[in-house]
């Protein structure tokens, strides 16, 4: 079980050949509180790159883009309900989607947490 990240600051976290796939506290921090996520329809196909959720803040609207090609088999309900949880649980209670992947070879194109880490700090 490992993560990796985006330079658009959205995480997967890989089990067998499942894709968790939620947004970073770094990017739940610059979007503040977080109002309302739009997560897409179970059975949907996705492709790396393609439009995933769009999250309204108080601050702006942004979209979430998946990292990894494949098949939406769950997203997070809860968000519907409680869409806090992005900022009190990014990379927990507050993921959005799981996606069972199709090429996992994509992910060798992430960061790890350590060079997430690095990244980050790269932008202040």
């Amino acid at each position: 079980m490992s993560i990796k990240f985006t330079e658009d600051h959205e995480w997967v976290l890989l089990e067998g050949d499942i894709a968790t796939i939620g947004v970073s506290d770094y990017a739940q921090e610059q979007l503040g509180d977080v109002v309302f996520v739009e997560v897409p329809e179970v059975g949907s196909d996705v492709s790396k790159g393609d439009e995933l959720s769009v999250v309204e803040s108080v601050k702006a609207a942004s979209e979430v883009y998946t990292p990894v090609s494949g098949t939406v088999i769950g997203v997070n309900g809860d968000l519907e309900e409680t869409p806090t949880l992005v900022n009190e649980e990014p990379q927990g209670g507050g993921w959005f989607v799981k996606i069972r992947i199709a090429d996992a070879s994509e992910l060798d194109e992430l960061m790890d947490e350590a060079a997430y880490k690095d990244y980050v700090e790269g932008l202040a």
